[in-house]
């Protein structure tokens, strides 16, 4: 226990300042309090809206497939909302009595178990005795390996001293839903079915049905929204890494969002920043916004300073200047001539597609190169053909008139000929943004079988699964293998070692092997 000062032994001086740091102290739990009191506030009424749109009268402008993927995704947010207001309250409240659970129905007697032991380290009692095991604790979990489900039945031995009466057992093993039958494996393949295979949960919910189980589709959304909740800080990590990196792509696309208690949607976009094909780190971190306003991206890459690879759209453009360096995308000048030659079959265009051509073929040849020899190789052979295609496009341009498709193509690469060239002067940076054209490309997949995303609260947990999906995928993990095995380590695992999680850096552990 901590001595208390004597006040009386205090110079007028040391008192002042043991004030100060009091006040300070207080200020400090204040504010605290206040974030936490406004917090709750906000899921709460958060919390109120979603609960009313669920219960209450359906609009019959929904067709029934709508209505199928907005009862999940309000399903979703109601348990994320929850177990986000659960973790808020444990901050600034005392433990409150557990409540007593709803007694749960037996899993099929058919499915095959397995038997899984959890028996104490050591049974010998503290005074001395041999403990007699007494009997045993049982609890079943689902476990699904796609085609089929399993049960795992943990069998926890109660273990007793005849002479003390000391009784022990095993603890119970940490799981990510607290006493929910689903094992990691089961929680692993929902998310992966639903953010890699893009299957709504109405359709996962038949799958097992014919795989002889039939889950409720509102309990699918409770544990996609809990483990949204539970992954959010290894996202957060995630994101961290990939700012420390100097050069990065950025590019949007659109999906439509449903706000509750709407009868139509509205466009919001869903932003994707990666590393480079040449950086040592593999991640793709996605964020999900209600607009394409810039401050999206800047919001995002707060104070990151670096080199951005972009298209030209206008809402990065805030950010250059300011530490933040425009790369161009050289294969969007040349969508610009290779359109110009489908249509008309250009002679203009085609010389251009061959100067580009030719810079395309430096850029395969040096993809293995490290950074200091690949721009070597630029200068010396990348350059003069820049060179030359730029002179030759400003000569071409005095040919042809104003308005005409082939002075939109010249116009276009001429008015951002600095940036599309940027790329010749460092070997870390790519010759275009295909990286994370690429990487967008399963929201475009996907946005078809969800149709829309049922709040911004839904896109945002869909943006951070797909982040680690996609990030294992581009590590060479299989997806499923590595949430299984994220999902069995989260509960236990220090917040100091996180990032042992990354995809980047993931390693199966033995007892996943």
């Amino acid at each position: 226990m901590t001595q208390q000062p004597d006040l009386n032994q205090l110079s007028a001086e040391q008192l002042r300042t043991l004030a100060a740091e009091l006040m300070a102290s207080l200020a400090a739990k204040d504010r605290a309090l206040t974030h936490s009191t406004a917090l709750n506030d906000k899921l709460t009424h958060e919390l109120a809206i979603l609960k009313r749109h669920k219960y209450a009268r359906r609009s019959e402008q929904f067709s029934v497939m709508q209505g199928l993927l907005l009862d999940e995704l309000v399903d979703s947010d109601l348990a994320a909302i929850e177990v986000e207001l659960e973790q808020a309250k444990a901050t600034t409240e005392p433990a409150p009595k557990a409540k007593q659970q709803p007694k749960r129905g037996a899993l099929p007697t058919e499915l095959p178990r397995t038997l899984i032991r959890h028996e104490p380290d050591n049974t010998q009692c503290r005074c001395g005795c041999q403990l007699t095991r007494i009997g045993e604790d049982i609890s079943e979990k689902l476990d699904y390996v796609p085609g089929v489900f399993s049960v795992e039945r943990h069998i926890r031995g109660k273990w007793a001293c005849t002479k003390c009466e000391t009784l022990i057992q095993a603890p119970v093993p940490a799981q990510v839903i607290d006493k929910g039958i689903p094992t990691a494996g089961l929680l692993a393949q929902v998310l992966v079915a639903k953010y890699a295979d893009h299957l709504p949960l109405y359709r996962q919910e038949r799958i097992f049905g014919r795989a002889g189980l039939e889950i409720a589709r509102s309990t699918l959304a409770e544990w996609v929204g809990t483990c949204g909740v539970q992954l959010q800080p290894l996202v957060d990590a995630l994101r961290h890494e990939l700012l420390q990196h100097p050069v990065l792509h950025a590019d949007e696309t659109p999906v439509s969002m449903l706000a509750p208690g709407k009868k139509k949607t509205h466009k919001a976009y869903v932003w994707a920043y990666c590393t480079t094909p040449f950086a040592e780190l593999k991640a793709t971190v996605y964020d999900f916004a209600p607009s394409r306003a810039g401050e999206h991206a800047r919001n995002f890459l707060d104070d990151w300073q670096g080199k951005l690879v972009c298209d030209d759209y206008a809402g990065y453009k805030a950010g250059f200047g300011k530490g933040i360096v425009e790369i161009g995308c050289m294969a969007h000048a040349r969508r610009k001539f290779y359109d110009l030659h489908q249509a008309n079959q250009s002679t203009l265009a085609a010389q251009a597609l061959e100067y580009i051509g030719k810079l395309y073929e430096i850029e395969r040849n040096t993809k293995d190169e490290p950074p200091d020899r690949r721009q070597a190789i630029r200068a010396a052979r990348a350059r003069p053909l820049a060179d030359a295609l730029h002179h030759w496009m400003i000569a071409q341009r005095t040919k042809v008139p104003d308005g005409s498709g082939t002075a939109r193509a010249l116009d276009y690469s001429l008015k951002r000929w600095a940036a599309l060239t940027r790329y010749l002067d460092d070997g870390r940076v790519p010759i275009d943004n295909n990286r994370v054209e690429n990487q967008i490309r399963p929201w475009a997949l996907g946005r078809s079988n969800w149709l829309f995303a049922g709040s911004l609260r839904s896109g945002r947990r869909a943006a951070a699964v797909m982040s680690l999906i996609q990030s294992a995928k581009l590590n060479g993990h299989d997806p499923y293998a590595y949430l299984k095995d994220v999902l069995t380590r989260l509960p236990t695992q220090r917040a100091s070692q996180i990032s042992q999680l990354l995809p980047h850096q993931w390693e199966p552990s033995k007892a996943g092997q």
